[in-house]
């Protein structure tokens, strides 16, 4: 096996990759690239299992060949070396060299046969098409939502719920719920799918907005998802997802509208005078003007800040937990929010005002918390 290569682009093929690398491992060879050379096209795949990561880079192939290469020795290498012409080939059975204008170096790697077989998608799998740009928009608005819970695997991840008019992607811990929905997909059918938060966080870092569309590929246990020169392999969360329409609520009748930024820089001065187990705040709304509180009994300290706003409805007051609203309020770039109430004791409805772009595209859940 031969190749020369411009060590800038292997580089980026390789940190394109090198995020699927596991940090430990009972399997050496995990820690390593695999290298598939077939004509002037380098294949790099990087995998821990779960989550595998693909891509190509053109070269000016000598040799054909496979080989399993260390990928922290070898970026390591490579981001220490300016931007040049560099071979790397063979030199035994079991050791390769890299040789750049003025050095060589010289590394153990493991046969191909060795590293673990990748399997992709079913032949019955079913494929859809998403705007890179709505794909990182939509993981990014949901991510932050989803659960640790070793019990409910499913509240791990992202819902991925495809109908062939849109496409919505849900995220819950069961205090938020987060939808982000999207009309620009192509689907023949009806499916669904639940990503788990790892690869998604992932998937959000690695695709461009460059990139198009990103091609997804998937059956009852994989996903595949392709964009540009690169190619996304997980296992799907195996699990059935709570029905998330049946919680949103469809008529709080009091109604309030705020700036967004306002709220949010709100919301953070208070809550730094919260409890810090509990992180409570309250909300004491009357026509026109929001009073938040937030208290430390413990600490004998308080604070309290009064807002003017637009609020139609009874007098209400109401509890959240600070740090679950500043999530939503801080992954919402609407300029105007609107928070929809039916009592102290249901959930409330977060969403973007009617004249923003995004007004049909997300919507938040918040449960409240009892105050005092």
């Amino acid at each position: 096996m031969e190749f020369n290569v411009s060590s800038a682009e292997l580089l980026k093929g390789m940190m394109d990759v090198s995020k699927a690398v596991p940090v430990k491992t009972a399997l050496p060879i995990l820690e390593y690239f695999l290298f598939q050379l077939k004509g002037n096209t380098l294949l790099i795949t990087a995998s821990d299992q779960e989550l595998t990561l693909r891509t190509e880079v053109l070269v000016d192939s000598k040799e054909d060949g496979s080989i399993a290469v260390p990928a922290s020795q070898l970026i390591a290498l490579f981001k220490a070396l300016p931007d040049q012409p560099v071979t790397i080939r063979t030199t035994g059975e079991s050791s390769f060299e890299c040789v750049w204008s003025n050095g060589n170096s010289s590394l153990p790697f493991f046969p191909a046969a060795d590293y673990p077989e990748i399997k992709g998608t079913a032949e019955d799998a079913l494929s859809i098409s998403i705007p890179a740009a709505s794909l990182i928009d939509g993981i990014a608005s949901t991510v932050y939502a989803t659960a640790d819970d070793e019990m409910r695997p499913a509240m791990n991840g992202i819902y991925f719920d495809i109908s062939p008019e849109s496409t919505t992607l849900v995220a819950s811990d069961s205090h938020k719920l987060i939808c982000f929905t999207t009309a620009d997909v192509e689907a023949a059918e009806s499916a669904s799918f639940i990503l788990h938060k790892k690869p998604a966080a992932v998937l959000r870092s690695t695709v461009s907005k460059e990139d198009g569309e990103v091609k997804v590929s998937f059956d009852s246990s994989t996903v595949v998802f392709t964009f540009g020169s690169t190619v996304m392999i997980c296992r799907l969360v195996v699990g059935k997802y709570p029905k998330y329409r049946d919680v949103i609520p469809q008529n709080n009748s009091n109604v309030l509208r705020i700036d967004r930024e306002q709220l949010l820089s709100t919301v953070r001065r208070v809550s730094v005078f919260a409890n810090k187990a509990s992180n409570h705040i309250k909300f004491d709304l009357k026509e026109g003007q929001l009073e938040l509180t937030a208290q430390d009994l413990g600490f004998a300290i308080a604070a309290y800040e009064k807002l003017t706003c637009d609020y139609s409805g009874n007098d209400l007051t109401i509890g959240f937990k600070s740090s679950f609203l500043v999530d939503i309020l801080a992954n919402m770039d609407c300029e105007t929010i609107v928070l929809k109430f039916a009592d102290p004791r249901r959930a409330a409805l977060i969403v973007p005002a009617e004249e923003e772009a995004a007004s049909e595209k997300i919507c938040g859940i918040l449960m409240p918390i009892m105050v005092s």
